[in-house]
């Protein structure tokens, strides 16, 4: 009786805790794992670059809550996919990844490609362990698999290239545990913190992205105790939507109205948020905290009480303690203000004088035209921040960014692991063409792979949320100009269609036909090179340092910039 190989022991067990998915470049030590993929239920997705392979399976496992996986061979190959694995791990997405190594008998003696994976794996995961016989293989994959799915993020299995065809022997028959416990405070934490909020006069609320499945208890506390509701930009999807009593993001992302609730509140209620920037919280207000993480607790910011619980459970267990309140005043103001803001919002939506586009206009016109249940994955710097500010959650759409790791050149990626877990739903990259020009080889990959992606880059010929950070601190821009290629031209070399747009009033008919088109499709838009992203609130030293920037700019002889940045973000008609 032949036995299976640790390669097919490998792909069955992660196959059975639920992976449809790995992406990779074959090769080398690990060719045995591939050949056992090809025979088995996991779809292969054949990558042009290892970073892409991790990136793409993080979004899908982002997305679906399922165990996605990824692969790379031994040395460089796997070292690859580091930057991606950090991206997964950072937002808790559940990723297995087989790192191949060279031969047991070849390691601690330099040999070429050897690399010590364990010390730079388990800087960016759960768990990391390397199998050193072939009955290890069932039980090592079974706990990689299960600390991914329930430790929420990645697993590394390290697998040197001369075990994965040996054939493994008979032993006991380890699993993956998905177990789902209910976790909330105790009965006396719950009336402490009835107490603190019913003795608030001007409460807000703060949800992160804990809040995920908990929509309806948010909105029915809201009610409840007449509350304006912030959020992360994370929690965007599952705050924003048919929520009365939301009035938007805080943070550098944000908007005056969210800025507003959580400044000038005297109780703070922190409901699955960990957001990083301390300056954003109040300073005078008493803060309230539930995590399900017990060592998230007042570790961005003092808090008076901090909770263990899961925010649903939690706050089912909290409303039967609270009566209604009906003195409305705070939620009203942050309401006028959250009218305002959108009123902000739409005057930055418009074209732009003769022709000039701003990304706003863009995004806002892919928000009216997007299948109501789209993805839509922004890369890092201004696309992402016009993404969160423009688009609308509706229930159904799902957004994505890097805004815990915040990598360049994500969007592509993450939307093609989004497209290969969802292939009958839309998928939008929204692409900086610095970010895209960094891993555009998987383009070719979209083509190979027949996935029906779009994909926009705001072309502005430059690294602008750099440019703006050097504004900002009063230096000149330097070193952020991009020489672009025609990228209409180049996607059609390479088997997607192309479209170009230059000026604003082509753009709806240009939006309208690129997202109708079947297949692959990039529409190249040549966006307002000196669009500022203004923050919710601007300090003094902002001022300051732009003010700087602009003398020397003037002074150096590039007054041109500065006439063009005034007339583009403060002239607009």
């Amino acid at each position: 009786m032949s036995h299976q190989t640790v390669g097919e022991v490998i792909v069955e067990t992660l196959q059975q805790a639920g992976v449809q998915n790995c992406y990779g470049i074959v090769g080398d030590t690990l060719n045995h794992i591939t050949d056992a993929i090809r025979r088995s239920q996991i779809k292969w997705v054949h990558v042009r670059h290892e970073e892409v392979a991790a990136m793409a399976a993080g979004a899908e496992s982002y997305m679906t809550g399922r165990l996605a996986a990824c692969a790379g061979s031994c040395g460089p190959g796997s070292l690859h996919t580091i930057n991606g694995l950090l991206e997964a791990h950072r937002n808790r997405s559940p990723v297995v990844m087989i790192a191949t190594q060279v031969a047991l008998t070849e390691l601690g003696m330099e040999f070429p490609q050897e690399v010590d994976l364990a010390a730079i794996f388990k800087t960016c995961s759960h768990f990391c362990a390397t199998l050193y016989t072939p009955a290890q293989a069932r039980r090592l994959t079974a706990q990689a698999a299960q600390a991914a799915i329930n430790l929420r993020g990645v697993a590394v299995l390290i697998v040197p290239g001369d075990l994965a065809g040996q054939p493994v022997p008979p032993g006991l028959p380890f699993s993956t545990h998905h177990p789902q416990p209910v976790c909330s405070p105790s009965t006396s934490e719950l009336d402490q913190m009835a107490e603190l909020l019913l003795s608030s006069e001007r409460l807000a609320l703060y949800c992160g992205s804990g809040c995920a499945d908990a929509h309806d208890e948010i909105v029915e506390l809201a009610r409840r105790l007449k509350a304006p509701v912030a959020h992360t930009s994370r929690a965007k999807d599952f705050i924003e939507p048919h929520n009365p009593y939301n009035v938007g993001m805080t943070g550098m992302l944000g908007i005056e109205s969210g800025y507003h609730a959580t400044q000038e509140c005297d109780t703070l209620l922190l409901l699955g948020a960990d957001f990083a920037w301390s300056s954003f919280y109040p300073h005078r207000a008493t803060i309230v905290q539930v995590d399900n993480q017990a060592t998230h607790l007042g570790r961005r910011h003092p808090v008076k009480l901090g909770l263990v619980g899961d925010i649903r459970t939690t706050l089912q267990q909290l409303l039967p303690r609270l009566p209604e309140r009906h003195d409305d005043n705070f939620l009203q103001e942050c309401q006028k203000l959250r009218h305002k803001s959108l009123r902000w919002l739409a005057e930055q939506e418009k074209p732009g004088h003769n022709g000039l586009i701003h990304p706003q206009y863009l995004i806002r016109l892919i928000d009216e035209m997007a299948a109501e249940d789209a993805f839509l994955v922004g890369d890092s710097g201004t696309a992402m921040v016009w993404l969160l500010r423009h688009t609308t959650a509706n229930g159904k759409r799902r957004t994505l960014a890097s805004l815990i790791h915040g990598t360049m050149a994500n969007a592509m990626p993450e939307a093609l692991g989004i497209k290969n877990a969802f292939p009958d739903r839309q998928v939008i990259a929204i692409c900086g063409d610095g970010g895209l020009s960094m891993l555009m080889g998987d383009l070719l990959t979209i083509v190979q792979e027949g996935l029906d992606i779009k994909i926009v880059i705001l072309n502005n010929s430059a690294l602008d949320f750099v440019e703006i950070e050097q504004k900002t601190e009063g230096l000149m821009n330097a070193y952020t100009d991009l020489h672009n290629p025609d990228w209409a031209k180049l996607a059609e070399a390479i088997g997607f269609k192309g479209l170009r747009v230059e000026h604003a009033d082509q753009l709806p008919d240009a939006v309208a036909r690129w997202l109708a088109e079947p297949g692959p499709m990039l529409l190249d838009v040549k966006v307002n090179q000196y669009e500022l992203v203004m923050p919710p609130t601007v300090t003094s030293d902002e001022v300051l340092h732009t003010a700087l920037y602009s003398a020397k700019a003037i002074l150096s002889g590039h007054g041109g910039e500065v006439v063009k940045l005034i007339e583009s973000n403060f002239l607009r008609r």
